[in-house]
Parts: structure tokens; C-alpha cells; sequence
């Protein structure tokens, strides 16, 4: 951590490390406007809120939201009605990527099931033809 005018920031480096992203990782949520560090000449140094904020990036992609998404509730957060509405706003896009990933799963059990049918006929007339296994 750095200690600047008795501020705390963490340094790019850092927080690749503590997050395992890259450097181009952070600057691309830097220039898409998920994070805001102050530059001290070419060093950027990004405050506790910056950390946090990618935190719940990392958190958002690996539940499947997309940047965009991400965005939006962050921008909620600013509103009015602040964290209420981007509660209600993140339990809903939790509700519907859940529905997602569950028709997902639907056709992904579809397909296995096709799968094995179309293994067991051909199997099947394998053997029937002499083919061994």
C-alpha cells in the first residue's frame, strides 16, 4: 500500500497480484469507466473503493454478467434510491442469469441424452454387423 498526503492507495501491481488479473486487465476496466485511479504522473494508484469495485467485477464475471450489466449496477448505486434499487436490481439479474444457466442445463441434459441414444444405435449396429464393441 501507498501512502500519499495521508491517503492509502494500492498500486496497479498490487492489485494485480492480490487478484491474479493483469496489468491490461485493469486498464481495460479503467478506460471502459469501472474504475477511476488518480494518476501521479504516469502511476496510477487506485483508492480502497477502486479495490472493492473490482472486486465485485471479478465477482460479477464469474456469475456471468457482463460488463455492461456490471456497469449498470454500479450506476444504480449513484442513484437516488441508491443501494435499495441496486439490491432489487442485482436480485433480479441474479434471477434471470439463474433461469439462464437453467435452461442451460435443460439442453445440456438434452443433449446428452441424444448423444447417448444415437452412441447406443450405433453400438447397437456395430455389433450387429460384426464390429466388436
Amino acid at each position: 500500500m501507498i501512502s500519499v498526503d495521508g491517503q492509502d492507495f494500492y498500486s496497479i501491481s498490487e492489485l494485480t497480484r492480490e487478484f491474479d488479473v493483469s496489468t491490461r486487465t485493469l486498464r481495460f476496466y479503467e478506460s471502459e469507466g469501472l474504475l477511476r485511479p488518480v494518476r501521479q504522473g504516469r502511476q496510477r494508484l487506485f483508492r480502497a473503493g477502486d479495490r472493492t469495485r473490482l472486486k465485485l467485477i471479478l465477482r460479477g464475471k464469474r456469475l456471468g454478467f457482463s460488463l455492461s450489466e456490471i456497469r449498470d449496477l454500479f450506476e444504480l448505486f449513484k442513484a437516488p434510491e441508491g443501494e435499495r434499487r441496486q439490491i432489487e436490481a442485482l436480485l433480479l439479474a441474479i434471477e434471470e442469469r439463474k433461469n439462464a444457466l437453467a435452461q442451460k442445463r435443460r439442453d445440456l441434459e438434452e443433449t446428452m441424452s441424444d448423444l447417448e441414444d444415437a452412441e447406443a444405435t450405433i453400438r447397437a449396429r456395430l455389433k450387429e454387423i460384426g464390429g466388436g464393441s
